[in-house]
């Protein structure tokens, strides 16, 4: 089962709710986590000399599994960092998957949404069914 992770407590709840299924149906575990280049939109991209978003993402990625092990034990989770925008880059991980897990909201800047446009976007493009936590 894919999970996506973006260090929100949404996406810790979903690694956690994944955790617990996998501990009852013996299903591995792959957690996610996305990144892409922050787009201009006709404006030049002023970015600093040590920025990299990939880097970042995996720096988030292995804090947030470091926690989780340390709260949840031996738990398997295999770790992977996808380029591109979240939905998609999940959609296209999670094929072939059993199941998608994502957490209904994000660090995205409408956190007032009940459901995040990862969330509805995974639900309405995956090829597998979604599991949404709140």
């Amino acid at each position: 089962m894919v999970v996506g992770v973006d260090g929100s407590p949404s996406a810790t709840a979903a690694l956690e709710w994944a955790a617990r299924y996998a501990e009852l149906t013996g299903a591995e575990v792959e957690a996610v986590t996305c990144w892409h280049w922050p787009r201009a939109f006709g404006f030049p991209l002023q970015l600093a000399d040590h920025t990299d978003p990939c880097k970042d993402a995996e720096t988030v990625l292995a804090g947030v599994l470091e926690r989780f092990k340390a709260e949840h034990g031996a738990t398997s989770v295999t770790a992977h960092v996808v380029q591109g925008p979240a939905g998609p880059a999940l959609a296209q991980w999670a094929k072939g998957a059993a199941l998608l897990v994502v957490g209904s909201r994000g660090h995205g800047q409408l956190a007032e949404m009940l459901l995040g446009s990862v969330g509805q976007f995974c639900t309405a493009h995956a090829s597998c069914p979604v599991v949404v936590v709140r």
